[in-house]
């Protein structure tokens, strides 16, 4: 029998949000995999598209740190 999948009760973008401020800044690497272990069917694609979004709202700012590497940070509100 195959096995069914249930909804997440909290979006990605909240996880995401939650993981930056019990650990801070990150990279979008170890991001990633954090958001991976909740989402299974997260593709970087939509990973990406969800930082998008969240930068954009003010929510967070991303930074370039080397080739290929970004740094994720928490913009806390004042």
């Amino acid at each position: 029998m195959p096995q069914i999948k249930v909804w997440k009760t909290r979006p990605a973008y909240f996880q995401m949000l939650e993981v930056l401020t019990k650990k801070g800044d990150l990279t979008d690497d170890e991001l990633f995999a954090q958001l991976k272990e909740e989402f299974e069917d997260l593709g970087f694609k939509d990973f990406n598209d969800l930082l998008l979004r969240l930068e954009i709202s003010g929510k967070i700012r991303t930074s370039s740190m080397s080739r290929g590497k970004r740094r994720i940070e928490l913009i806390q509100p004042h």
